[in-house]
């Protein structure tokens, strides 16, 4: 059984009412607070380059099978080079590599406006610095999630403060879109990407500002090739995180490259224009709000692994009843419900797994979260693309919403054998009381 992270004496109650009070913890840490502040500005602008780059493609070729291509050119170096990435998070100082990825994620947005604006762009440069982006968020995104526990000193504030990253996280996503669609109509694709540049500022400043007080960097006694094997072990052996992993690149794989298809649905099937990207984008995201916010007044992890196969559920039938909508108001109402679904499964494995993982394997497991989450996503949107071009932009994303449906189900019938792997580790962190023998293989919290 993996040894469980340490847990520091009294956390809060496990379970019992939510309070406004209680749901804003996280915050009462100094380098939390600052994270949240710099990495929101950010969010924002990031959000804006991904509306313009998927609407600057569109532009230039209104190909849906060249948005597919695009998208999985920036995710695929994250698939290939995350488990490796873990590696270096586990063996590096977490800080300094977020620096380092902040600033080069600087100078590409900076790269993208200058040729956007000066009118030169095109499909190949729009790929090359794509792939760059990917190169940066396979270091970044496992870096940005193991170091969490740092800035968080109190452990027992951990699903809180996960919780309000994804409220930062949509906040941003909802801001972003509407923003980027106003500008796009303004002016030019450009200023979206210049403006997401100029936002990376403010993370680097938060980074530098922090006061984390960490332990020397051990220099491993192990290869990375050994580490990257002890990492996929453990992974791969422990039915709780394995389960969660599988679902979630099911998901990804599926379900989340809806939103590549996303200037195909405003143009052709709603007839609209970049603002009607913005509202759809926009839906989603106040969606994902509304869930993270659930998300942040809860008090406990326990009953969170229930809600990721009804929140697989809920994505995967919104998606279905999206692909027969024709209207603009239908569209924007079932897309928050897709909103809500995806941050619900999203949020609830995050705070899983940044539990049950011991904190010498933290980045490398992170790793494997992050190619789940990130690396299947490239092969969805070429699928997509592929898709939409053979059998249309609708019944593309009612197939991949009923993948969605069935991938919930399976893990619902994986739940009893879920929690009874969990309950051990749960009731040693302090989380769920010990059972007398005779009923612990009720396993009914988890």
């Amino acid at each position: 059984m993996p040894e469980p992270t340490p847990r520091p004496a009294n956390p809060p109650p496990s379970n019992g009412p939510t309070d406004f009070s209680h749901a804003w913890r996280a915050l009462r840490h100094r380098n939390f607070r600052l994270f949240f502040g710099g990495q929101t500005i950010s969010l924002i602008g990031t959000w804006m380059t991904r509306i313009a780059t998927a609407w600057l493609v569109y532009r230039l070729r209104h190909s849906a099978f060249l948005l597919g291509t695009v998208s999985f050119a920036g995710q695929i170096p994250t698939f290939l080079l995350a488990p490796f990435a873990g590696v270096l998070v586990d063996r590096a100082n977490r800080r300094t590599v977020l620096l380092w990825t902040q600033n080069l994620a600087m100078i590409q947005s900076l790269l993208l406006a200058w040729l956007t604006l000066a009118r030169i762009i095109t499909i190949p440069e729009i790929l090359a610095l794509s792939v760059f982006q990917g190169l940066i968020n396979a270091f970044d995104m496992p870096g940005r999630q193991a170091f969490m526990v740092q800035m968080v000193e109190d452990r027992a504030d951990l699903s809180n403060a996960i919780a309000i990253n994804s409220s930062m996280v949509n906040v941003a996503r909802l801001i972003g879109p509407a923003l980027a669609g106003l500008v796009i109509a303004a002016s030019s694709e450009g200023y979206c990407f210049l403006i997401d540049g100029l936002s990376y500022i403010a993370v680097i400043i938060s980074l530098v500002m922090m006061r984390v007080h960490v332990a020397a960097v051990r220099r491993a006694a192990t290869t990375m090739f050994e580490q990257l094997r002890e990492g996929w072990s453990y992974v791969s052996t422990f039915v709780p995180i394995r389960s969660i992993l599988t679902l979630f690149a099911l998901v990804s794989l599926m379900g989340m490259p809806y939103t590549v298809l996303m200037p195909v649905f405003a143009g052709k099937i709603l007839h609209g224009g970049p603002h009607t990207l913005g509202f759809l984008m926009g839906a989603a995201g106040a969606g994902a709000l509304i869930s993270a916010l659930t998300l942040v007044l809860r008090r406990s992890v326990r009953g969170l692994t229930k809600m990721i196969p009804i929140a697989a559920g809920m994505f995967g039938v919104s998606l279905v009843l999206f692909g027969l909508s024709h209207w603009l108001w239908l569209s924007l109402i079932l897309l928050l419900f897709t909103g809500f679904g995806m941050l619900q499964g999203l949020t609830a494995s995050n705070t899983i797994i940044q539990t049950l993982v011991p904190e010498d394997k933290r980045g490398r497991v992170m790793s494997y979260y992050t190619a789940a989450f990130v690396g299947m996503a490239p092969f969805g949107s070429l699928l997509a693309g592929l898709l939409a071009t053979w059998i249309g932009a609708p019944r593309t994303v009612m197939f991949t919403g009923s993948c969605c449906i069935a991938g919930g189900l399976w893990f619902w019938s994986r739940l009893p054998a879920i929690r009874r792997d969990i309950r051990p580790i749960y009731e040693q962190l302090g989380i769920l009381a010990p059972l007398p023998e005779t009923v612990e293989e009720s396993g009914s919290n988890g």
